[in-house]
């Protein structure tokens, strides 16, 4: 393995904190910024929060991981539909705050139990297709965004949409150096100069906007009324299904990346934690859930810069960056269309990693068993099915998806062992 140039607890020079922070900022903007466009909440309180979220992630994992916390995808469509379409942001925040607080029950448990459990319930038959639920399940959402405006097809809104997903794509298969850790961001830029050239953007709102402002904060109590109802932990909490799993994956690359197991320290349970107090922190002022980022984890391995003190650094500029008003305000004259074309990419690499951790767990699709429990995942999230007992106690789209595939994964006989990636130290031992 190679050796870094900064390894975790190295300290940079001050010109290299500088380049060195800025860089891992810009790598998680582009997706962070994207997720608050799409259901409805503040760009800026989504970048304060991704900060404040950090660097609760580096005190809690001791300064030990790395790790740059963004906004959570798996949480868009369970936003959307805990918040009414985005007419009840709030019931949105209160969800999230019982994902946090889920989040630290699991830790708990996993701290007084060991961790191989929740894999035994998570094994990847029922993450992957959940995975690809959240990626396809969203589909519509981004094509409609590159297409229409105002629900009729506009081309020139669609052309906005090709050239951003292009660039993406063309910096994501072509190029290998720093630049390919930020696709999301690049093909923003690209898009919107390009929509600017064909006369889709308006600058007014950035020629209002002051150069200092506080974002748009939503406080529980004071900006809506603090009642959780069982419909808005059932859209949200059953997610943590997902997430839980996806963070364990991040850190086990980035273990493999640094050189390091974070599993065993400073322990998964740690890691959890973190995340989920991040998740919680962020809900209490209003930002999305949080979730680490692979994007992050990119530059890391392209830069082989892994000193906490760049990541830490990071969080301080884009704390900073969220009181930019003119910046925030610039962001929010970004096109839908441009937003789409991002969005169809994205969406279908979310989709396609669920179909790559089936391949990369040598899943046997053959088997009635993994067949089974795939295709009623697929069908039931994808298809927006909803078990509605009584008004207040509803269940749809993704989360009944994934409660039904864990029930599938314990009741039906046949279970391979092999195919539950249980054992870390055996099959993830860091050399």
């Amino acid at each position: 393995m190679n050796k870094p140039i900064l390894d975790i607890n190295e300290k940079p020079t001050a010109s290299q904190m500088i380049t060195l922070s800025f860089q891992h900022m810009f790598a998680m903007f582009g997706a962070t910024i994207l997720v608050p466009k799409l259901v409805g909440l503040s760009p800026a309180i989504a970048l304060l929060t991704s900060g404040i979220a950090t660097i609760i992630f580096l005190f809690i994992t001791q300064f030990k991981v790395p790790a740059y916390l963004g906004s959570s995808f798996a949480f868009i469509a369970p936003i959307i539909i805990a918040s009414n379409g985005g007419k009840d942001p709030g019931n949105a925040m209160l969800g999230a705050l019982a994902v946090g607080v889920t989040y630290g029950i699991v830790s708990l448990i996993i701290w007084k139990t060991g961790y191989k459990w929740i894999m035994n319930l998570l094994p990847p038959i029922v993450v992957a297709p959940v995975i690809m639920v959240i990626g396809l399940g969203l589909s519509g959402v981004a094509v409609d965004m590159a297409m229409n405006v105002n629900g009729e097809y506009n081309f020139l809104h669609f052309t906005a949409a090709l050239v951003t997903m292009f660039t993406a794509i063309i910096f994501t298969v072509y190029f290998k150096n720093i630049l390919s850790a930020m696709p999301i961001l690049l093909g923003l830029v690209a898009g919107y100069i390009y929509s600017m050239i064909v006369g889709i953007v308006d600058l007014a709102p950035v020629k209002k906007a002051d150069w200092f402002a506080l974002p748009d904060f939503l406080i529980p109590g004071v900006d809506y009324e603090f009642r959780i109802t069982s419909s808005i932990l059932l859209a949200m909490v059953p997610i943590v299904l997902v997430t839980i799993s996806e963070h364990i994956g991040h850190q086990l690359v980035l273990g493999r990346v640094v050189n390091r197991n974070y599993i065993k320290d400073p322990g998964l349970h740690r890691s959890i934690l973190a995340d989920g107090l991040g998740t919680f922190v962020s809900a209490l002022i209003g930002g999305p859930p949080k979730t680490t980022y692979g994007e992050n984890i990119g530059v890391l391995a392209i830069t082989k810069v892994y000193s906490i003190y760049v990541i830490f650094g990071a969080a301080v500029i884009a704390i900073f960056f969220s009181f930019f008003g003119k910046a925030m305000a610039f962001i929010q004259t970004i096109p839908t269309a441009v937003l789409g074309g991002i969005s169809i990419l994205l969406f279908g690499i979310i989709a396609s990693s669920g179909l790559r951790m089936l391949v990369d767990n040598k899943i046997d699709m053959g088997n009635n068993r993994n067949l089974v429990i795939s295709s009623v995942i697929l069908v039931l999230g994808i298809g927006g099915a909803a078990l509605e007992v009584t008004e207040a106690f509803k269940i749809e789209g993704m989360a009944l998806a994934a409660i039904v595939g864990v029930f599938l994964n314990i009741i039906l006989p046949g279970r391979d062992k092999n195919s539950e990636i249980v054992d870390y130290e055996e099959k993830n031992e860091i050399a």
